[in-house]
């Protein structure tokens, strides 16, 4: 549901690229850098029974998991470059994998000691 509505909210707005699933895949890989980082350095995460590790890896899995999304990504690829807007499928998938390991990283840095 929140790539969905991401989706709806920039279809209009960007159109070089498919920015309501990019915004949903850097967002996702943010979040999955806070809740990696917590995991790896909060005390409280580690001595905490109300959240248990499996608890976490479905969070961290599941949610961000369904939030970013390899299957939409590629589709949206095939769809460019049928249209033979090769620019914008390598701009794409560029935006996708430098600015999800940017926004990991960003992510994992603003909660690290």
């Amino acid at each position: 549901m929140t790539r969905l509505g991401m989706t709806m909210l920039l279809a209009h707005r960007i159109v070089i690229v498919p920015a309501g699933t990019l915004a949903s895949n850097l967002l996702g890989c943010f979040i999955m850098g806070i809740v990696l980082q917590l995991m790896l350095t909060s005390e409280w995460f580690a001595r905490s029974s109300i959240v248990t590790e499996q608890n976490r890896l479905l969070f961290a899995v599941g949610f961000c998991g369904s939030l970013t999304t390899l299957s939409s990504m590629v589709v949206e690829m095939n769809t460019l470059m049928q249209r033979s807007d090769y620019l914008g499928a390598f701009t794409y998938l560029f935006l996708s994998f430098a600015g999800g390991f940017a926004c990991f990283y960003a992510g994992s840095m603003l909660i690290r000691p």
